[in-house]
């Protein structure tokens, strides 16, 4: 069942779990767009007859889990998007991973460049062809000396300043802490990826005035880290 955490004409914010694509699905799989607009049907904020307008603005792997913001018109979608492109869309994530940082407080620059397939990402020299910069800073939120997995473990809030494919994955891996769960960039711990999107915040396209909205993840390894 779709969670909605705030709907009004122009826009929809939701929680999207882990599993689920948050844009059109290529195969007949579950996906956000689908799930929205049968909500929309459902409730009747669309026009009868009409598939109803459901603007993706910005994505999440289907694996992560959190808050998204879809666009019910064209203009909420423009206005949301060039917010997204000028960096005035805030999102903060947690993420468990495995290991612990150097500092409590740190600023990782790196330079990404994805595979031909588009199916991965790595950390790479500045100078290679197609790399790009990439960038994000992290707080140690909590400390497990002792997770499931027999060694430490550490909850982070994450601050994007960039957006690359797989970028809070391929960083974190590559400065020796892989996210847990993580099947792609980790040490094949078993259990749901430990990533979250847990905050957004944007100006409403009419409005104008700021709208944040938080959830907080309680599954898989969060669980542990949340008893401690």
């Amino acid at each position: 069942m779709l969670k909605v955490l705030y709907e009004d004409q122009e826009l929809l914010v939701v929680v999207k779990p882990a599993g689920m694509e948050s844009q059109a699905a290529r195969r007949f799989e579950p996906d956000m767009v689908s799930a929205i607009r049968n909500h929309l049907v459902m409730n009747k904020s669309c026009t009868p007859g009409q598939a109803p307008y459901v603007g993706v603005i910005h994505r999440l792997d289907k694996p992560v889990s959190g808050v998204m913001v879809y666009a019910k018109t064209k203009n909420a979608a423009a206005a949301l998007s060039s917010q997204l492109q000028k960096h005035q869309m805030k999102k903060v994530y947690e993420a468990v991973v495995c290991g612990k940082p150097v500092n409590s407080v740190e600023n990782l620059v790196d330079y990404l460049k994805k595979s031909v397939d588009g199916n991965y990402s790595q950390v790479v020299d500045k100078g290679i062809t197609g790399a790009k910069r990439a960038e994000l800073t992290l707080e140690a939120l909590r400390f497990l000396e002792e997770g499931p997995n027999g060694g430490p473990l550490t909850l982070l809030r994450i601050q994007l300043e960039t957006g690359r494919h797989h970028q809070i994955r391929v960083q974190l891996a590559a400065h020796g802490m892989p996210v847990y769960g993580d099947a792609r960039y980790g040490r094949g711990e078993k259990g749901p990826l430990a990533l979250c999107a847990v905050s957004l915040s944007f100006l409403h396209p009419r409005t104008k005035k700021r709208m944040e909205f938080h959830m907080e993840p309680s599954d898989g390894a969060f669980a542990w880290m949340k008893e401690r």
